[in-house]
């Protein structure tokens, strides 16, 4: 059975400070550990509000709060969509809210949309378990976007210095025929690389399915959207975290929050980002590239 472990759960919750009667946003369930916490923070006289674009961690929220007390509002949606949430339901502020935008343990074992390179699963990489149909899919990306844009998004979302070598290699593979599965395009990646470079820690594919995930949900123009309509909804002394993996997130986390304080309309808790401690990162390998920075609405 899946297990998945919150990243920087005590330096979050420790962070936003959440009090009785507060109303709190999770604007990424994931596996609910942050949603818990939150929810037993502001008791039974607050709101709390879940939000994931995953209709399974939806599913999975509304059993791990079923204890909570509080009034819980759990909606499958993408968090560029917090301000019509949040008027749905009749909901002017928010007190604290919490982005954890790394992939949850669920995504990578259990969803069968291909975001492991370490099993066989269909290209499709959307965070929308029934996705619509004019989605955006990693096999779309790998199979019908040009060499050059491929080349652009490995190396701009990926950070992948082979880029240019992927790119090539896998628009030779698909004229013989389309890369449908994760175990074809893994292979793909793998001959184009040098030697050396498959051998090392990182899996030599790591990089790439970063790179084609982030394009296919359109994760940094979803995120830029979101921190902005999640701070225009902050309630004054308001507190909101966000959990980056990849640099790309933390530079638009963190001019986000420089532009608001420069502007006079918050301050920050965490000057620089936060780190999990080397105990947490020995007993959660996948929270070594964690950042967490939380700022306050004046």
């Amino acid at each position: 059975m899946t297990t998945h472990i919150p990243v920087l759960l005590k330096e979050t919750i420790e962070g936003l400070n959440p009090e009785k009667g507060e109303t709190a946003l999770d604007a990424t369930l994931g596996g609910g550990g942050h949603s818990r916490a939150l929810c037993a923070r502001i008791g039974e006289s607050g709101t709390f509000i879940g939000v994931d674009a995953d209709e399974d961690a939806v599913l999975r929220a509304k059993e791990i709060l079923s204890p909570c007390k509080a009034r819980v509002i759990l909606e499958t949606a993408n968090f560029r969509t917090i301000a019509r949430i949040l008027d749905n339901h009749g909901i002017k502020a928010i007190n604290r809210a919490v982005f954890d935008l790394g992939l949850s343990s669920f995504q990578l074992e259990e969803s069968n949309r291909g975001f492991s390179f370490q099993r066989s699963e269909p290209l499709l990489m959307t965070f929308e378990k029934n996705a619509p149909q004019e989605a955006v899919t990693a096999y779309d990306i790998v199979n019908q976007w040009r060499e050059d844009s491929l080349e652009a998004i490995l190396l701009g979302y990926g950070e992948e210095r082979f880029a240019r070598r992927i790119a090539k290699a896998i628009v030779s593979a698909r004229r013989e025929k389309p890369i449908t599965s994760t175990d074809e395009l893994v292979s793909v990646i793998v001959q184009a690389l040098p030697w050396s470079y498959r051998n090392k820690r990182l899996h030599p594919a790591t990089k790439t399915f970063q790179a084609l995930r982030i394009a296919a949900n359109d994760e940094l123009g979803a995120l830029k959207e979101g921190l902005f309509e999640c701070f225009s909804r902050l309630a004054p002394r308001g507190r909101m975290a966000v959990i980056s993996f990849h640099s790309g997130e933390d530079r638009i986390v963190k001019l986000f929050f420089k532009e608001q304080k420069n502007a006079g309309a918050a301050i920050l808790i965490s000057k620089k980002p936060i780190i999990p401690s080397r105990e947490e990162q020995r007993e959660n390998p996948k929270s070594r590239s964690a950042q967490l920075r939380i700022l306050e609405k004046i």
